[in-house]
This record gives C-alpha cells, structure tokens and sequence, in this order.
C-alpha cells in the first residue's frame, strides 16, 4: 500500500466494482490515476406480470428501467430516485413527477405531495426497506413487482489497490467475499452503500451526489 508522501511520485491505482466508459475513465487518467474496473455484480432481467397501464411508479435505479422497457407498459406518473434514473426514464418517454436522490427523501416528497395516489415499485430481489417501510408506516398504498435480479460476481484480487469504488450495497458484499478491505480508502456512491462498506471499513469516502461521476470527483479530490 503506497504511503501518502508517494502519490506525487507514483501514479495511483484504484479498482471499480462496475466497468466505467471511457468518459468517465477520463478524468481519473488526466489526475494521473489508473482505474483497473471490473463487474463485481451482474444484472439479470426476469419475467414479471403486470398490467399493460399504470398510474403510479417507482423506480429506485435504472436497472429497474432498462427491465421494463421491452414490455410495453403504459406509465402515466414516474417518481425516480437519481439524476440518472430520471434521464433514461425521459428518454423513453416516460414522464417524471418527482425525483429524489435518496429513496427516504423521495418517499418524504409521496407522502407530502401524493398521499392520495396508489403505487407500483418496479424492483430487484435486493431492494432496500427504506421507501416500502415510510410508505407503509404512513398508509401508502404499495404493491412490488420484481423485474431483475442482482447476481452477485465476486472475484479475488491478487494485489490492494489505493482505493475501491463501490455504486452498490450488492458490489460491497460481492467484493467482500473474496478480498480483505485492509487499509483501502473506499469510495461509495450513496448513503445505502455506505451502510454496507461500515460492516468492514471505516476508511470510507461517500459522494455528495449519487451519480458515478461524483464518486470519481470524490475520487481525484482524495488523491490530488
């Protein structure tokens, strides 16, 4: 593990838990950082029943956009969390009525805004508790419907890098099952993914906005 006093000497090495495009690998290689990136967890879409309109839907990431977009679902309200979410939601034509960037605060915005309204989550088999339990402790009709599933795809490294990147609760404990976290600075996309990295460093970095783009920003800051 290379010592602080290094950095300017040493190009540093991190590891992403999800393959980057070249834009985003960009600004890392212009500070001088070399990003190794790997699929740390796969995404695999599953049959779902559900009407062919609906009023009212959550979505929570985009993984849960790209399954239904093959289905023909007529959508007349979308409530998203993320910037890019709300951007692929958009671009297939959906219409956007509330974004949030974390679950909790979008479920503040339903009660406050659409208490009256009826819901439909489109979901992984991993989702998070948070909005279904504000929803449900303040009488908002929820029904789930699961539409992919997150395989987890851990690979052992053979060496430590400065830093890790992780952009989802399930990359953690997919990284985890192979690798020690040691004295690795740890970079997470949001709080949930906070939450999971806590159960085995305390060496952790958070993104102010739940977009990759900040985590690499978080990134080039800690290092420069």
């Amino acid at each position: 593990m290379l010592r602080h006093d290094d950095f300017n000497d040493r190009m540093i090495e991190v590891l992403s838990t999800k393959k980057l495009n070249e834009a985003q690998k960009e600004p890392l290689l212009k500070a001088n950082i070399n990003c190794i990136d790997k699929d740390f967890i796969k995404i695999v879409p599953i049959d779902f029943e559900s009407t062919a309109s609906i009023d009212n839907v959550i979505f929570t990431s985009q993984n849960a956009v790209k399954s239904i977009l093959n289905h023909q679902i007529e959508i007349k309200n979308c409530f998203c969390v993320g910037d890019k979410t709300e951007a692929l939601l958009i671009e297939n034509g959906f219409t956007v009525v509330e974004k949030a960037y974390q679950a909790k605060t979008l479920a503040r915005h339903i009660i406050k805004k659409h208490s009256d309204k009826k819901f439909i989550l489109f979901c992984g088999d991993k989702r998070r508790e948070e909005l279904p339990k504000v929803l449900a402790e303040n009488n908002i009709a929820l029904d789930e419907i699961q539409v992919y599933k997150t395989k987890l795809t851990p690979k052992q490294m053979s060496r430590s890098y400065n830093g890790v990147l992780f952009f989802s609760p399930s990359a953690v404990e997919s990284f985890s099952q192979r690798n020690l976290f040691e004295d690795t600075i740890v970079f997470c996309i949001g709080k949930t993914t906070e939450a999971e990295a806590k159960k085995h460093t305390n060496n952790i970095i958070t993104a102010n906005k739940t977009t990759i783009e900040n985590v690499i920003v978080q990134v080039i800051k800690h290092f420069e």
